[in-house]
């Protein structure tokens, strides 16, 4: 089947997710609907990540579960990673992996409004964070700015743009690349999987797109987590992204081109080409298999 899909270039760390309530002031105040609107807005803009002076291209989680509630799709909070792994995690590498994972989901039980949820799962990326030695993100102040926020989507969606300023900074002035490679791994493995569990349950065309569309994302979470491969504990992720990777390189991508739409009065240009995609059903269920294997190692528990 072909599918006419038209390039994203919404870029997101789930780092940001962690910090989300690091930036701003901290006075507990929900922000009016345009500083909403207009930090909303940057979140889901076009960016790059620029880390170790690398390049890297990676889809927000926080625009797949925009994309997932979109279609109508009920929340499911068993496509989660249960909370009772949240203090099982022993090394550093299972811990930012799993940071990665844990941003997600609080992203995810965010955009439903899911308070409780949302409570427990800061509890976990806040003590992820800490082990990691990124407690600056949750001082007193700031944890309690963000529970008086919790329960409000616009404001939550608010500080995660605050906090996709601050996070590629942060980033740098710490000189955690390692670390913040995990992260982001472990978030886009999370988001993918997010993506396919819903298309299982309900075929939805829009969300096959975003699936589909990974092909440029797979390939910079290798190229990332390669900075590190000499590392033992990197060996199998990378071959296992690297054979998740193929089936991206078996998909039929093409550019197709049409004339822009010029306002003159308005001065605006409407960029009307897109990319023509054809996946198989057997192409999505590799998908589908490699990433649950994926994911399922990050998630079990792993033992000092």
């Amino acid at each position: 089947m072909v599918q006419q899909i038209k390039k994203f270039s919404l870029l997101f760390t789930p780092l940001c997710l962690l910090l989300l309530a690091s930036c701003g002031n901290n006075d507990g105040k929900t922000a009016n609907p345009e500083e909403i609107q207009e930090d909303t807005n940057k979140v889901v803009s076009s960016g790059v990540l620029n880390i170790g002076g690398e390049l890297f291209s990676i889809p927000s989680p926080l625009q797949t579960a925009m994309l997932i509630q979109k279609t109508g799709s009920a929340y499911d909070k068993s496509i989660l990673n249960t909370k009772e792994n949240m203090n099982q995690y022993a090394t550093d590498f299972s811990k930012a992996l799993n940071l990665g994972i844990y941003g997600a989901d609080l992203g995810y039980v965010s955009m439903y409004n899911k308070t409780q949820d949302a409570i427990s799962y800061l509890a976990g990326v806040k003590k992820l964070s800490d082990d990691l030695g990124l407690s600056g993100a949750f001082d007193t102040q700031t944890m309690e700015r963000f529970n008086k926020n919790i329960s409000n989507k616009d404001s939550m969606m608010m500080l995660v743009g605050l906090a996709y300023r601050s996070g590629d900074a942060f980033l740098k002035n710490n000189k955690r690349s390692d670390i913040s490679g995990l992260i982001l791994a472990g978030g886009w493995i999370e988001s993918l999987y997010f993506a396919l569990q819903v298309n299982k349950a309900k075929e939805n065309e829009d969300v096959k797109r975003r699936v589909a569309d990974q092909k440029q994302a797979i390939t910079s979470i290798i190229k990332l987590l390669s900075q590190n491969e000499a590392k033992p504990e990197y060996t199998d992720i990378i071959k296992e992204l690297k054979e998740l990777g193929k089936v991206y390189d078996s998909i039929q991508y093409k550019y197709v081109y049409e004339m822009p739409e010029t306002d003159v009065a308005a001065k605006i240009t409407t960029i009307n080409s897109h990319t023509d995609v054809s996946i198989s059903k057997e192409q999505l269920d590799k998908i589908i298999e490699k990433v649950e294997s994926i994911r399922k190692k990050i998630v079990n528990p792993v033992k000092a």
